[in-house]
Formats: C-alpha cells, sequence, structure tokens
C-alpha cells in the first residue's frame, strides 16, 4: 500500500512541491492501480504471456539501420559544461 506519508517522502526526496490535495489523489490513484496489478497476477497463465511494448504488432514500419557517424570526442562534449570531473559532468545530487 502506498501512504501519504510515503509520498511526501518520496516527492522530498524529489524535490517536488505538491499540494496536499495532490497526494490525496495520488493515493488514491495507486490504490486503483494496485487492485489492477493484483487482479492481472491471478489470471490464469499470465506468467507464459510474453510482454509487450506496443498494443500491437506493427509491419509497416521500417527503421533504418543504425550506423555509426560522426563521433563526438569526449574533450567536445564536455567543453561547455560548467562542473567537469574525469570528462564526466558532474550534476547536483537529487536523490539520498
Amino acid at each position: 500500500m502506498i501512504t501519504k506519508e510515503k509520498l511526501k517522502d518520496y516527492a522530498g526526496k524529489l524535490m517536488f512541491d505538491m499540494k496536499e490535495e495532490e497526494y490525496d489523489t495520488l493515493v488514491k490513484e495507486f490504490d486503483v492501480i494496485l487492485k489492477q496489478m493484483d487482479f492481472i497476477e491471478k489470471i490464469e497463465g499470465i506468467e507464459q504471456v510474453e510482454p509487450m511494448t506496443f498494443p500491437y504488432e506493427i509491419r509497416h514500419a521500417h527503421f533504418r539501420k543504425d550506423e555509426v557517424k560522426d563521433i563526438l570526442e569526449t574533450i567536445d562534449a564536455v567543453k561547455n559544461a560548467s562542473d567537469v570531473e574525469n570528462n564526466q559532468v558532474r550534476v547536483p545530487k537529487v536523490v539520498d
């Protein structure tokens, strides 16, 4: 079960600013989602069903072949970053 306290904790860790009524809405929405997940788990043979990434098969889409073209050197990739350490861009920590 997802409680309002857990949501407030997660929101704080992710630096979200939410109104009190938004937490109430989220608690209700998570309750519905968790009930749906429980229902789906009870379907016989569900373990044998292959997960899908799209609701129907696409036969007409033709994707181009991935080909390496111009390679950006690390020095060029980080040259405009304000904080670089060990050839990596340093960003502020947002999660505990």
